[in-house]
């Protein structure tokens, strides 16, 4: 074809009307440093685990990964956060299970669930049913009979309103047919000062922090809220196994995206993430935190979350949680 004033003018306008290519193309993501916002503070599980996962990105990729700590609002800073940031593969959210009973507790939000996708859930930390080892009660079943003879029923301590422990509580209360009250501290270390004292009288907690004082004997472990039993510490019996095939719960962790960024990079972090969790040195990192690999892919992290939501949505109902957290 000549090379004609029409044809050049032709190749300028074709040019200008192709698509602009995304921020990063799935061969070139990371280009950049890549903020992960952790909704929890230094030092706890959450912030720990990202940091393992962020080791091994860096590793893998030859490129800048940090974590940025914001702390707060049930983890609705976080959420709001990364649902607004810019959706170009330069910051995601660690999401932590408050993610999916946040609307049910609290009502509206900052932001709104379509701001976020999910690329790929990552762990779980089971929790355990604990009690004081000096307790009359030795057994769930008596646990349960204790409460029932009692007129206010059970005191459970929990790491705050509205968490795992706390609704995994208000579960058993309504299975097991028994008035119940939790008691929130701020983190384990207060609540497991109480239940020393005997002045409540259970808890769901994560082993790794409870299992110094279970080795010492002043704690003992009556199951584990999960629906088979932990790789983390399998001596404990399953509440399913125990009758209570309702009382599955557990905290969990995942990555979640601004809604409109590229699907190559979210897709490019979801494998990231799911061969981490194959990798035996992350592994034993995570168990070491009390958290067992849980890799799922994003679409089956979505329909996880949404099964979450209205599970613990029907509890929150139930037992009049909303707007008191």
């Amino acid at each position: 074809m000549p090379l004609t004033r029409r044809t050049l003018l032709a190749a300028a306008a074709a040019f200008a009307a192709a698509p602009a290519p995304p921020a990063f193309a799935d061969a070139e993501w990371p280009t950049r440093l890549v903020r992960m916002i952790s909704p929890y503070g230094a030092g706890g599980a959450n912030d720990i685990s990202l940091r393992i996962f962020n080791a091994y990105f860096e590793r893998e990729l030859r490129q800048q990964f940090i974590v940025e700590n914001k702390p707060g609002a049930g983890t609705r800073i976080a959420n709001e956060m990364v649902a607004k940031a810019a959706p170009d593969g330069s910051t995601f959210l660690y999401v932590a299970a408050p993610y999916a009973t946040a609307e049910a507790l609290f009502g509206r939000l900052g932001y709104e669930r379509k701001e976020l996708v999910p690329v790929a859930m990552a762990v779980t930390a089971p929790i355990f049913l604990i009690i004081n080892a000096k307790s009359d009660y030795k057994t769930l079943p008596e646990l349960i009979a204790y409460g029932k003879a009692k007129t206010d029923g059970l005191t459970f301590a929990s790491p705050g309103p509205g968490s795992q422990p706390h609704l995994a509580a208000e579960l058993l209360f309504k299975t097991a047919g028994v008035k119940g009250l939790n008691i929130p501290f701020r983190g384990d270390s207060a609540s497991y000062t109480e239940l020393l004292a005997g002045r409540v009288d259970a808890t769901f907690t994560a082993i790794s922090s409870a299992l110094p004082h279970i080795q010492a004997g002043n704690f003992r472990v009556l199951g584990v809220a999960s629906a088979t039993r932990s790789t983390i510490y399998p001596d404990a019996p399953t509440l399913v196994e125990q009758g209570f095939p309702q009382i599955v719960a557990a905290g969990w962790y995942g990555f979640m995206a601004p809604a409109a960024t590229p699907a190559p990079i979210v897709a490019k972090l979801e494998s990231l993430v799911l061969r981490a969790l194959d990798d035996d040195a992350v592994k034993q990192k995570l168990r070491d935190q009390g958290l067992e690999a849980s890799g799922r892919s994003g679409a089956d992290f979505a329909r996880f979350i949404d099964d979450e939501t209205s599970k613990w949505s029907k509890v929150i109902e139930e037992a009049g949680l909303k707007g008191q957290q």
